[in-house]
Parts: C-alpha cells; structure tokens; sequence
C-alpha cells in the first residue's frame, strides 16, 4: 500500500505533466500544479525540493511513459525484422503523442534544456530511448531516421499542419505526405 506521500506525488506529477504543458517551464507557478492536484503549494514544494525538481520529475515521467509505450509495442511486435519493428514503434509513438499533454511538455522541455537540470532530464530520455532502439537491433541511422520523424511528428501536430485548410498547400503536403499520427 502507498503511503499518503507517494500518493499525493503521483497525483502532482500527472497534473504537472498537464500544467507544464500549457505555459512551459518559466511560466507555470508551483501554485497552478499544486491546484490542479488539489494540495497546497508548500506540499507541493516540499515533495519535490521546488519548482525545478517538480518540473524535471515531469519530464522523467514523460519519457517514462514513451518508454513503456514502446517497450510494449515492441512485445506485440515481436520476430519482426528491424525496419517493421521500427515501424511498429513509429506508430505507437504517434498515437502516444495524440496525448497533446505528453506532446507539448516534451517540446517545452526542450526548450528550456539549456537549464542544466532540464537538459539532463531531456538528455537521459533520449539515451534511454537509443539504448532501447539498439537492444531492439536498430541500427544507428535507422535511430537517428526514428528520432527525426519523431520530431517532424511534433511540428505536424503542434504547428496544425495536418490541418484540411494546410492540406491545399504543397508545402504542407511536402511535410505530412506519409506521416501517421493521431490529429
């Protein structure tokens, strides 16, 4: 059984995830997270050592979830050759990133990586991300191809462009024609 404590910080983390997503790092106070998971801001403080450390934990849990989402889908997956796994993961990751929360903390996150401990965070993500990839016999460019149109997955979905109006636009076909993902 949870302690009272661990509860209350798997309530503030899921929030955080939430808040953090709408206004970033430098613009969401402690006081919103705390709120939206129904605790006092002191609490919230003191669970996770201030705004940073809260902030961070969210971004772990991020690529926590990124990772067991993919971590199953390989299991579903499995005796396909590398290029098909790959595949496979693309599209669960696409459907993971349906989850606009999960979506923007992530590009938040990465635009505060110049703050150390976000940086890490993002870093460490991403290490685990490759060391995973590799375990599952991707070879290193098909990672750096898997990472990239991770990222183009970003930009269609938070830009809008998978948007019927950016559809009659070339440029914007340029850049969704082939990509899956959940609108």
């Amino acid at each position: 059984m949870r302690s009272t404590a661990e509860a209350r910080r798997a309530v503030l983390l899921d929030r955080a995830v939430s808040v953090f997503a709408r206004n970033g790092y430098h613009a969401t106070p402690v006081t919103a997270v705390a709120a939206a998971a129904g605790i006092s801001e002191a609490y919230a403080l003191r669970l996770f050592s201030g705004k940073l450390g809260l902030f961070v934990a969210a971004v772990e849990a991020c690529y926590e979830r990124i990772l067991a989402t993919l971590e199953a889908a390989a299991e579903r997956a499995e005796g396909q050759g590398p290029q098909q796994l790959l595949e496979s993961l693309g599209d669960a990751y696409a459907e993971l990133i349906g989850d606009r929360d999960l979506l923007l903390l992530q590009v938040h996150a990465q635009s505060v990586s110049d703050v150390p401990e976000v940086g890490a965070a993002v870093r460490a993500g991403y290490k685990r991300l490759v060391h995973f990839l590799r375990a599952a016999g991707a070879e290193d460019r098909q990672i750096q191809h898997f990472v990239a149109y991770g990222q183009l997955c970003h930009l269609i979905v938070t830009a809008g462009l998978d948007n019927t109006d950016n559809m009659d636009e070339s440029w914007a076909r340029a850049l969704t024609d082939g990509m899956r993902h959940v609108s």
